[in-house]
Order: structure tokens, then C-alpha cells, then sequence
């Protein structure tokens, strides 16, 4: 048999739909195989099964030093989780490394700040730090700008301070401060963060109180009441593709009822559309070993959201929209958390749109590589 016979026998749709069930990290050397495998893998992720949103995991000892010790990453478009082995970190973790419900992923401390906002964070940016000292502030990036607002310490003029970082001009700006009604709550401990190209929104998680900011003019506006729902006693808030989106708990801590999702829309957002009700044992699954559920977290990115409990952070809830109105309900175990030992660490979530090219990179970089922990446990 000639090898343009061996070939034939393995080719077009038939190799597409073969393609379409590898692993988004093995389909890497398939491209280089030949150029009718790099135009089948290509064609494969366009047509049979598209690259989704990855979760990532970022694990830090809980005490000084916060040196990084683990990162893995969900891939839902294979259901499996994958682990990312840095051989040399950017930087020492002398501080806690943080992130908003986003790609952003950053590091504050007196002498520096450091952020990242490529999808698997390959490069740093290593500037001056705020002029304000701020031991929480929210952290956001809108556009090609990095907000940092409140969370400052007692002893400064201004606690509520807002400055930007702008990537390209590679400076500090300060503008207006925060709402003054924030000034018991200006702290990311107690405030939800959503950050679309062009508008920064800051919630209030127990009274919903939400105002958005935008870096252009510099000017706060609201407040908003995004809770047409009085049974709603906590909330986040998300941009899922490119809508607003608020995840509320219903009922109160001791007797969570029902976890719902809405769109916010209109231009005071006055349009709370409901979309989606996480399913009853979901909701039992986020408590885990507690019989009371004071709080959740959202990551999204595209069609996907990502909710946990911050005390109990094993089982994580996935819920993808698949139409309009339309939504798929899963749950995951948190694969940082195999070892009971492993929950009292700090972790740290962001959501990336990871392509073949990214994984390309940071193969290329000779700095990061893959392998894969285990199949995604989705119920």
C-alpha cells in the first residue's frame, strides 16, 4: 500500500470527526503533521467542536511566602481538567495574588504591581504601584486600561481614590473617587465587579446597590437598583458574552430557596430579564459540608459561568447558555481540591477564551507545559 493510499483512508470529514474528540491540548502537534491535518484540525474546531472558555485555577499557600504551587485549568469543550507546569514564575509571590471575575490576574504590594491579562498568562507587566496604598481595592480592566479603586488604608486622605494604569501610555492617571456611599464597603471583600470594553460595574453584594464607571469620561454614575426581586439577599454580578449579568440567592443564609440568573439591560438597566434557575441539588451541592450558604463567586467569560462557594470551594457549578432562554446546568469537582488538605489554600479562578494559538505560545515559550489530571467529572 502507498503512503497516498495509507493517507486516503484517513481524511476529510471522517479525520474532522475524529479531530473533534481529541483534547484541544493534543491537537497541537496533529497541525504539523501535514497540511491536510493542519486544515482538518482547524476545520474540526470551526464546524464539529469549537474551542470554549477555560476555567482556571490558581492555588497559593495561604501563609508567606504565596509562592504558586499549583494551576490547572478546565477545558469543557473535552470535559477534562489540565495542568499547567511553569517552569520559571514571573516573580517571587511576596504578596497575595488576586484576581476580578476575569482574565485579569495581578499582584500588589508596596514596591510594585504586577498584572496579567493574556489568556494563560505568559506575559507581566511589572510597574510602579498605585500612588494611594490600598490593602483591597477592586482591580478591573476596561479596555486597555487597569482600574484600581478603594480599598485603601485609614490613614489615607482618601480612601474611596481611583486611579488607571494605562497599558499603552504606561502611566498612573487619578480621577474621581468612588461614591461616597461606598465608603464603609469601597473594598473588594465586599463588592462584585464586572468589567465590559468600555464600562466598569461595582456592586454592593448584600444591598445590590451597583454603580458603573466609565474610564473615558471618568465619571461614576447610579445608583442602581438591579433587585426587582425582594427575596434576593446576596448577589454577584458578570459579563456573560456581552450582557450584564446578576446571580442572586434568594431565601436567606439559613434557607437558601433558589439561586437565579438575570439580564440586566436598558440604559439604567431598569430590564431585569430572568434567565436561568439553578437546579435544586446544585444548590445543595454549593453548600457542601454547610448547612447555611452566606455567599457565592462568579467567573464567566462567553457563554459560560462559573459559581462556587468561597468557604467550600470543592464543587464548582457550571452553567453554559446554549440558546436564547436557554441554559445547560453541570457540576464539577474543583481538581485543586482532591486532598481535603488542599481546601484551607487560597485559589484564585479566571476565565480565558484559550485558542490553538495560545497553546502554540506557550509551548513556543519553553516555558509552560500541559498535561492532562483527569477527565472532568460533569454531572
Amino acid at each position: 500500500m502507498t503512503n497516498e493510499e495509507e493517507e486516503a483512508e484517513i481524511r476529510g470529514d471522517v479525520l474532522e470527526s475524529i479531530l473533534c474528540h481529541v483534547p484541544l491540548i493534543n491537537l497541537l502537534p496533529a497541525t504539523h503533521v501535514s497540511k491536510s491535518w493542519n486544515h482538518a484540525v482547524f476545520s474540526s474546531l470551526r464546524h464539529f467542536n469549537h474551542p470554549k472558555p477555560w476555567l482556571i485555577v490558581h492555588s497559593q499557600n495561604s501563609r508567606p511566602p504565596y509562592s504558586a504551587d499549583v494551576a490547572v485549568a478546565y477545558d469543557p469543550r473535552s470535559n477534562i481538567w489540565v495542568r499547567l507546569h511553569t517552569q520559571n514564575p514571573p516573580f517571587d509571590f511576596a504578596s497575595v495574588l488576586r484576581s476580578s471575575n476575569s482574565t485579569l490576574l495581578y499582584v500588589l504590594s508596596l514596591s510594585k504591581f504586577s498584572f496579567s491579562f493574556d489568556p494563560l498568562h505568559l506575559t507581566w507587566h511589572h510597574v510602579d504601584p498605585p500612588l494611594v496604598w490600598r490593602t483591597d481595592p477592586i482591580v478591573a480592566m476596561v479596555g486597555r486600561r487597569v482600574i484600581v479603586a478603594g480599598g485603601a488604608c485609614d490613614f489615607e486622605d482618601d480612601p474611596l481614590s481611583v486611579e488607571i494604569y494605562d497599558v499603552d501610555a504606561r502611566r498612573w492617571d487619578r480621577c474621581e473617587s468612588m461614591p461616597a456611599i461606598l465608603r464603609d464597603c469601597a473594598a473588594s471583600t465586599w463588592l462584585s465587579v464586572a468589567a465590559s470594553s468600555e464600562t466598569l460595574f461595582v456592586m454592593e453584594q448584600h444591598s445590590g446597590s451597583t454603580y458603573s464607571f466609565d474610564p473615558s469620561s471618568r465619571i461614576w454614575s447610579g445608583p442602581f437598583n438591579f433587585r426587582h426581586d425582594r427575596n434576593i439577599f446576596f448577589s454577584v454580578i458578570g459579563i456573560s458574552g456581552d450582557k450584564l449579568t446578576m446571580v442572586g440567592l434568594l431565601g436567606n443564609s439559613e434557607n437558601v430557596r433558589e439561586i437565579k440568573v438575570w439580564e440586566l439591560k436598558g440604559e439604567s438597566f431598569d430590564v431585569c430579564k430572568e434567565i436561568a434557575v439553578m437546579p435544586k441539588e446544585l444548590v445543595e451541592k454549593l453548600k457542601g459540608e454547610y448547612a447555611s450558604l452566606n455567599s457565592i463567586k462568579m467567573c464567566s467569560m462567553g457563554d459560560f459561568m462559573y459559581i462556587y462557594n468561597p468557604q467550600d470551594p470543592e464543587e464548582l457549578v457550571m452553567c453554559e447558555f446554549v440558546g436564547e432562554g436557554l441554559c445547560r446546568w453541570g457540576s464539577l469537582k474543583n481538581a485543586t481540591v482532591d486532598d481535603r488538605s488542599r481546601v484551607a489554600e487560597k485559589m484564585v479562578l479566571t476565565c480565558a477564551d484559550v485558542r490553538l494559538g495560545d497553546l502554540g505560545k506557550a509551548v513556543g515559550s519553553g516555558n509552560v507545559r500541559f498535561s492532562i489530571v483527569n477527565d472532568g467529572i460533569l454531572q
